[in-house]
């Protein structure tokens, strides 16, 4: 089953980090974003991703085309002009760098993959948000209701402390509870390759008509989440995902490499029949 993971926006709100590079180029403990969200797939045996690019393209092309080099020990003969390469554990991975366009919005960006997601059930996510998901139990559950799509719905983080005020005093503060947030769209999707016709094309974004009409017409399921999940949206939670990880107290790192990149256990079948029963989750 392939991955799609959605690499191509501007990262505005992170223009300190992203004037030069991508935002899932972002590193988090030397490692980019986007390598930490293919450990969370390649994890669970989905080894497969189709990387959809756009704001600084090349940035990712040559991280990827350079990663034996960066990832592992070399040796430079510099009088025969010869490079070795000493090989460590590296990951199993098919990778596909494709250039969805500059300015092209989510959903089309989904759409210009269509000739590389085929007719498979297949996996999409967002470059710029971790989470101890279990992948293999999101695919259960889309497998178990007979649906198009399934989104995994999850608590906003909780951004700023909760204030009680009597007047000018503050009489209690504490952190808000993400329970009592709501849900919102945590991204890690599983869709049917018919989502792809409720996408009209470059200016689609997908959080909006798409999931809309599918929600509309029964389509859309929503796999609960109610453990960790973060993006990194602001400065702030940049720095937070960073500490996290120089803690080592890293939620989404379930894997075990010793700051080695991860080889992935052995790929399950993932069949892509779906059962017709419907799972009100």
């Amino acid at each position: 089953m392939k991955t799609v993971i959605l690499a191509g926006g501007f990262g505005t709100r992170l223009a300190e980090k992203t004037a030069d590079i991508p935002k899932p180029m972002i590193e988090i403990g030397g490692k980019p974003m986007l390598w930490h969200i293919m450990n969370i797939y390649a994890h669970h045996g989905h080894d497969e991703f189709i990387l959809a690019l756009g704001y600084k393209a090349e940035v990712v092309k040559e991280y990827f085309l350079n990663f034996y080099a960066l990832n592992n020990d070399l040796t430079l003969d510099l009088v025969e002009g010869r490079t070795e390469i000493h090989e460590g554990n590296q990951p199993h991975w098919k990778i596909h760098l494709i250039d969805t366009g500059i300015a092209t919005q989510t959903g089309g960006r989904i759409k210009r993959l269509k000739e590389w997601i085929g007719n498979e059930t297949f996996l999409l996510t967002y470059g710029d948000g971790v989470s101890n998901i279990d992948i293999e139990k999101l695919i259960a559950f889309h497998k178990s209701h007979g649906k198009l799509a399934t989104v995994t719905a999850v608590h906003p983080p909780a951004r700023f402390g909760g204030l009680v005020l009597n007047g000018n005093q503050v009489t209690s503060f504490s952190e808000k509870n993400q329970s009592t947030e709501g849900w919102i769209n945590g991204g890690f999707f599983v869709l049917e390759p018919e989502v792809l016709n409720y996408i009209a094309g470059d200016e689609t974004l997908w959080e909006r008509e798409p999931l809309e009409q599918l929600a509309l017409q029964g389509e859309l399921m929503a796999y609960y989440h109610e453990e960790f999940w973060q993006p990194m949206d602001t400065l702030r939670e940049y720095r937070l995902l960073e500490s996290m990880w120089e803690s080592g107290q890293a939620p989404w790192k379930k894997w075990n490499n010793h700051g080695k990149v991860l080889e992935g256990k052995k790929s399950s079948d993932h069949r892509s029949d779906r059962s017709s029963r419907v799972v009100a989750h």
